[in-house]
Formats: structure tokens, sequence, C-alpha cells
């Protein structure tokens, strides 16, 4: 039996967004969102919660996730580096549980739209090309042929240096960016090369609906107008489902 952690972190403190992993979001918590997609996932074998904050933990669990322990303060600051967070919870639970994944999937609540059929289809890609990765990306549409720089002087440049003297988007190649929602990694793979796309790690192509990204009160507006919307166009989400 494969086991596939699914791991949420969510600290407490936030400066773009104060409090948004327990912010209501369609008539449930930011967090709940990814926790609900994770528990109906057919892959995921274990849902556990990386946070700082006891009020967080206890959300999580409330919502179907295990929260079996509180992150130390050092890797719950700004500048706390993402992986460090992620080995201290396969240390965690490889010390205290005897938990050993053989793949983790880190899923952040930033990302309240992503589905489980979007984590079940990025497990199938890692199955059906072996690769040690999958990383969930979506088609940008500011084309790195476009950006600028401004230097010094203030003069404008091209901050990647092209051919074409007036590109048209439609002939441009696409070009695709991490949207932050799916990163599923071996764990073997990740513990040696710390990194969630090492060596010949897939993409996983997500449409910019599923794509929306938390990280300012701006972008939480736009979420909760998207969730208000009737029909097709409005997000419910699966259902709470409590073990």
């Amino acid at each position: 039996m494969v086991e596939v952690l699914g791991l949420v972190t969510a600290r407490g403190g936030s400066k773009g967004l104060p409090g948004k992993n327990l912010r209501p979001l369609g008539g449930r918590p930011l967090i709940a969102w990814t926790l609900s997609a994770a528990r109906a996932s057919r892959c995921i074998s274990r849902v556990v919660v990386s946070t700082d904050d006891p009020v967080i933990a206890e959300a999580s669990r409330e919502w179907g996730g295990d929260a079996p322990f509180l992150r130390p303060a050092e890797l719950a600051g700004d500048a706390s580096p993402h992986i460090d967070v992620v080995l201290h919870a396969l240390g965690w639970l490889a010390e205290r549980q005897g938990y050993v994944p053989d793949w983790v999937m880190l899923l952040q609540p930033t990302s309240p739209f992503r589905t489980s059929d979007d984590i079940d289809s990025a497990w199938r890609v890692a199955i059906a090309t072996g690769a040690a990765a999958v990383v969930s990306v979506v088609e940008t549409h500011d084309h790195p042929y476009l950006a600028r720089r401004i230097g010094p002087d203030g003069v404008l440049e091209s901050f990647v240096r092209t051919e074409l003297a007036y590109p048209r988007r439609q002939d441009l190649p696409k070009a695709y960016a991490l949207n932050g929602a799916i990163y599923l990694c071996r764990r073997d793979a990740l513990e040696r090369e710390r990194t969630f796309e090492p060596a010949g790690a897939r993409g996983y192509e997500m449409p910019p609906e599923r794509s929306m990204q938390i990280d300012t009160a701006w972008d939480f507006r736009l979420c909760e107008l998207i969730c208000a919307e009737p029909g097709p166009g409005g997000h419910v989400g699966p259902e709470r489902r409590d073990r």
C-alpha cells in the first residue's frame, strides 16, 4: 500500500492578510476548503496539518484534519523556509509515531479552489510518468517576453531579451507559472534534495478559475465574489466529512 501524506501548512501569523487561514470564505474557514478536498481525494492516505496556532489546530480537527503537533515558533515566521516546515513535519511523524510516507503532497490553504479531482489527477501524472515529483501550474498571461524592468535611471528595458520586436501573444510559446495549489514529491527525493522540484519534475496544468491564490485582502475579496456566484460559476466545495 503506497502511503501519500497530504500535508497542509497553516501558520497563525500573516502580514498580508491577518488570520487568513480561519477567515470565512463561502460559509467555511479558508483552511476547510483544502481539508475537504484532501479528505475527498482517493490517493491521499492521511491529512496532517502543520501549524503553530492552537486555534487553527482545533479548527483543522473539526474539518477532518490531523494536527498532532504544534510547529515551533522558529518555523512560523515570515522568513521561515517552507521546506524546513515540511521536513520538520516528516521528522516529527517518523520519530513520534513511526509514520514514514512514500510520498508527500503539500497543499496550501491559500489555494481554496483546488479540487479532489486535481489532487488525484496530479497523482495519476506521477504514476503514469514515473516522475519523482509533480507540481501544479497555470498558463500565464503575464508572459516573460512581455515583462519589463525599470533600471536605476528609470529606463524601461526588456526583462527577457527576444528577437521579436513587437510580439503578439498568439505568436509566443506557452508559458506556465506555479499556482501554489499542489506540490507532490517522493519523500526520499524531497529529503535528499530539499525541493519539490527535483530534476525531471512534471507539471499538472490547472485552469485559471481553480488557480486563485489568496495572499492579500484583494485576493480574498475576489474569491468571495466567485463563491457568491450562482450556478456553475460559484464554488461550493466538497461537504465536510468527520472521521
